[in-house]
C-alpha cells in the first residue's frame, strides 16, 4: 500500500497479520495511523491493495474502494469519540442498526461481560473514569462482530496502573474472538508486552517485521533499534578481522569489540549498540564480575535513579564516548558504585548489535 501524504512524505508499507495481535510501532508521524484510516477507508492510497477475511477493501489496478460503512471492522480512536449525549447502552448499540431491540439487548450485554463493565450501561461518558470509557470504546467497536479491530494508541490518556490492566484484557479479547487487531503504539513497553508480531515503522516505511524478542534483540537497523530502547549506539566501528567462524574483531575509537559473526571486508565501516541491560558493571575491586570476551575499565560519570533501577554513565578509558548501563537496585547496593569512582564492565559478543 502507498499512499502520500504530503510532496515530502510517502508511506509505503506492505504486511500480513493473521489472527494475531500486531502492534504498528513507531514515532509520532512515522505512517502507524493513516494506515489505520486507510485499512478503514478513512483515507485512499494511491497504490496497493488492503484485503481483510479475503474480501477486498482496496485495489488500485481492479478500482476497488469500499466505503467506510462497508469494511467489517471496529476503530477505537485515541480520543474514544464516544457520543457524549447517549449513554452507555446506546454508545455500544450504536452500530448495530438493522437488528431488533432484542438483538441489540443480548449482544449489548455480551459486551458489558467480555469488557467487565457490568452496571454501567445507564451512565454517560461524562460519569465515567479514564479506563471505563476506554472500555466503552473498545465494546462499541466489537459489538457489531468485525473481522479486525484497529486501536490507534488506546492507552496514551491513561494512567499506569489502567494501562497494565486493560493490556491484559486487550490480549484476552483477541485470543477470544480470534481476529487480527492492530494496535498503534509509540511506547516499547506496550509494544513488546502486547505483541504477537510487530511491524517497525520509520519515516513512512517498515523497518522490520518479527516477533517482539526478533525485533527487541536483533533489530535490523538503528532506527529499530532506537525504537527498542538501545541508547547506546555509535557509528565509528571498522572492521579487523574474524577471529573465528563465531566471533568478529572490530576497532571503535580506542576499543576493540568482539561481537558475533559479521560478514565484513577488510576496513568496511559499521555502526554498533549494546543494551544498557547488558553491561555487566563492578566496582573497582572487581569482584563478582561475570567477565565477557569485552571487558574495559572506565569512570562513572552519573547516577541517575530510574525508580525499579539506576542508569549509570560510563566513560570507558580515555574515550569521550559515555555509555549508559541499567542495573537493579539491589545490584546497584552490591556495586558500592558513585560519582567519580572507578569500575570495570563487560558485555558478552552475543548481545553486540551491528548495523551496516
Amino acid at each position: 500500500m502507498k499512499k502520500k501524504k504530503d510532496p515530502s512524505f510517502t508511506l509505503d508499507v506492505n504486511f500480513e497479520a493473521g489472527n494475531e495481535l500486531v502492534v504498528l510501532f513507531g514515532r509520532s508521524g512515522s505512517g502507524k495511523t493513516t494506515t489505520l484510516r486507510c485499512i478503514a477507508g478513512l483515507e485512499k492510497p494511491n497504490e496497493g491493495k488492503i484485503i481483510v477475511n479475503d474480501r477486498v477493501y482496496f485495489d488500485c489496478n481492479g478500482n476497488v474502494d469500499l466505503p467506510p460503512q462497508q469494511r467489517v471492522l471496529g476503530y477505537v480512536f485515541q480520543n474514544y469519540a464516544l457520543f457524549p449525549h447517549m449513554d452507555v447502552k446506546k454508545n455500544i448499540t450504536y452500530g448495530l442498526r438493522g437488528r431488533t431491540g432484542h438483538e441489540k439487548e443480548n449482544r449489548m450485554k455480551e459486551m458489558l461481560r467480555l469488557l467487565h463493565i457490568e452496571g454501567l450501561e445507564d451512565h454517560f461518558p461524562s460519569q465515567l473514569s479514564g479506563g471505563q470509557k476506554q472500555r466503552v470504546a473498545l465494546a462499541r467497536a466489537l459489538a457489531p462482530g468485525p473481522d479486525i479491530l484497529l486501536l490507534d494508541e488506546p492507552f496514551s490518556a491513561l494512567d499506569m496502573v489502567v494501562r497494565m490492566k486493560l493490556r491484559e484484557r486487550i490480549k484476552l479479547i483477541q485470543k477470544e474472538l480470534n481476529i487480527p487487531v492492530l494496535f498503534i503504539t509509540h511506547n516499547p513497553v506496550e509494544a513488546f508486552t502486547l505483541a504477537d508480531k510487530i511491524v517497525a515503522y520509520h519515516e513512512g516505511a517498515v523497518q522490520q517485521i518479527g516477533t517482539p524478542d526478533e525485533v527487541f534483540y536483533r533489530p535490523n537497523n538503528r532506527h529499530v533499534a532506537e525504537l527498542a530502547g538501545v541508547t547506546n549506539i555509535f557509528d565509528d566501528a571498522m572492521f579487523i578481522r574474524h577471529i573465528d567462524e563465531h566471533r568478529t574483531l572490530f576497532k571503535a575509537g580506542d576499543l576493540s569489540i568482539i561481537s558475533r559473526h559479521i560478514d565484513l571486508g577488510p576496513g568496511e565501516g559499521v555502526s554498533w549498540g549494546i543494551r544498557p541491560e547488558n553491561i555487566i558493571l563492578a566496582g573497582s575491586n572487581k569482584d563478582n564480575i561475570e567477565v565477557h570476551e569485552n571487558h574495559f575499565s572506565g569512570k562513572v560519570i552519573s547516577i541517575v535513579n530510574k525508580g525499579t533501577s539506576k542508569l549509570i554513565a560510563i566513560g570507558p578509558g580515555n574515550e569521550r564516548r559515555i555509555l549508559i548501563s541499567e542495573v537493579s537496585n539491589k545490584a546497584y547496593e552490591e556495586l558500592n558504585l558513585f560519582q567519580g569512582c572507578c569500575c570495570t564492565f563487560s558485555f558478552a559478543s552475543r548481545d553486540v548489535l551491528i548495523f551496516t
